[in-house]
Order: C-alpha cells, then sequence, then structure tokens
C-alpha cells in the first residue's frame, strides 16, 4: 500500500493489524512463505520420525548380530526382526551370494572354490546398489527443504523491494517525504523479509542437520557392507 492511501488513515497499531492491511503484493508473498514454512515443518517431523525409527531398528539390528556366530545363525535370526535397511542389505548380499555359491550355507558345506575377483567385485556393487538405493530413499523430501531453505528468504526479499518502490512512488506523488507518512510502508515492506527468514531458517538448519544423519547412515552401510566381506573370507566361503 503507497504513502498516499496512508496519509488519509492512522498508522497500524501493530504487527498483526499490519498484516491485515498489508499491500495484495506483500499478502501475496505471506501466503507463500506461510505455505513453504507449512511444509518445511511436515517434512521436518516426517524425517524426525524416520530418524528415530531408523535409530532404533540399527540397534536391534547389532543386538541381534553380536549375539551370532557365524553369517548363517544371523540370517535366521533375521527373521525376528522388522524390515529395516540393514536386513534388506544383507539378504540381499546373502541371496546373490548363495547365487554365486549355491549350498554354501549348509550346516556342513563343502569346501569349494573361493570367489573369483569379477564374482567379488559383482557382489560389492550389488551391495553398493542397496546401499544407494536406501540413501535415496531415506533422502526423499530433503531437497524440499533444501529449496525452502534457499528460495523463502530471496521471496521475503522481493516482497520488500517490492515494497519499498511502492513507499517511495507514493512519496513521489504526495509530494512529502514526513516520517509519519513514510514509516508505515517500510515497515510494511519489512514483514515479507521476516516472512522468508521466518520459513526459511527452519528449513536451512533442518536440511544441514538431516544430511549429517544421512551421511552417518551412509557410513554404517558401507562399513557392514565391508563387515559382511570380511566375514565370509574369514569363515572361509571366499
Amino acid at each position: 500500500m503507497n504513502v498516499v492511501a496512508q496519509l488519509g488513515r492512522r498508522s497500524p497499531q501493530g504487527a498483526f493489524e499490519m498484516l491485515l492491511e498489508a499491500g495484495p503484493e506483500t499478502q501475496i508473498i505471506l501466503i507463500v512463505s506461510a505455505l513453504f514454512s507449512l511444509i518445511s515443518w511436515l517434512i521436518i517431523f516426517w524425517k524426525l520420525g524416520q530418524f528415530r525409527r531408523l535409530k532404533r531398528q540399527a540397534a536391534a539390528f547389532l543386538r541381534t548380530i553380536e549375539g551370532t556366530e557365524r553369517l548363517e545363525d544371523v540370517y535366521n535370526s533375521l527373521h525376528r526382526l522388522p524390515d529395516s535397511p540393514y536386513t534388506r542389505l544383507f539378504r540381499h548380499g546373502v541371496l546373490f551370494f548363495t547365487e554365486l555359491r549355491p549350498g554354501a550355507f549348509r550346516d556342513n558345506p563343502s569346501v569349494s572354490v573361493g570367489l573369483s575377483e569379477a564374482q567379488l567385485q559383482a557382489l560389492r556393487l550389488v551391495l553398493e546398489k542397496v546401499q544407494g538405493e536406501e540413501q535415496d530413499d531415506l533422502a526423499a523430501g530433503l531437497v524440499w527443504l533444501a529449496i525452502i531453505g534457499t528460495v523463502a528468504p530471496l521471496l521475503g526479499l522481493l516482497g520488500t523491494v517490492v515494497g519499498v518502490m511502492d513507499a517511495f512512488l507514493g512519496i513521489t506523488a504526495a509530494g512529502t517525504a514526513n516520517i509519519g507518512a513514510v514509516a508505515p510502508g517500510i515497515a510494511e515492506a519489512l514483514i515479507a523479509t521476516v516472512a522468508g527468514l521466518v520459513a526459511a531458517i527452519p528449513a536451512a538448519i533442518a536440511y544441514n542437520y538431516f544430511m549429517s544423519r544421512l551421511n552417518f547412515f551412509g557410513g554404517e552401510l558401507e562399513g557392514f557392507t565391508s563387515e559382511f566381506i570380511g566375514t565370509l573370507a574369514r569363515e572361509g566361503r571366499i
């Protein structure tokens, strides 16, 4: 709302009243910023639940493998655990290995020729593929946090620039630069920046936090892949 219109009415008495009396451009930007904020908080709570559940699954999986001595014992124990990235990775590794060496997990497996270099590399590639798929699934939604954290401040800045332009155009039309006439328009313009920052700050913080958790999760799966292959070697299966 420009200064000419503001000269004929009293100044807003608070931020809420200022929001109600804001110009259409500012209101549109405030609505979009509020939508961004709502989306980001929904994603934040969703991902918090996912990572907390993943932490419980990791603890249960570690307790299971710590109480076993052989890979076939671990495989049999997985039936008591809920489906998780850890159990899926282990099952894919065991199933692919048994395709390469049928009968390798019998109670008394016969001594057989170990895996060739190409077969061992294929096993690693299968495990890495499963690892990548699990990370991609867990990363779902994080891109929107990055987008909101980047776009929301720019959207707020756009609203402020437009509001300041309207204020200066109003000054020119009214032929006065009285601070009482200019201040409400400037304050209204700055609300857009505040709204953009309110939406962007939680999204940016959450994105960086979840990315650190995702990288930690990827490191866990990568370490488990190496440990899986090392256990096969230790038990004389490759």
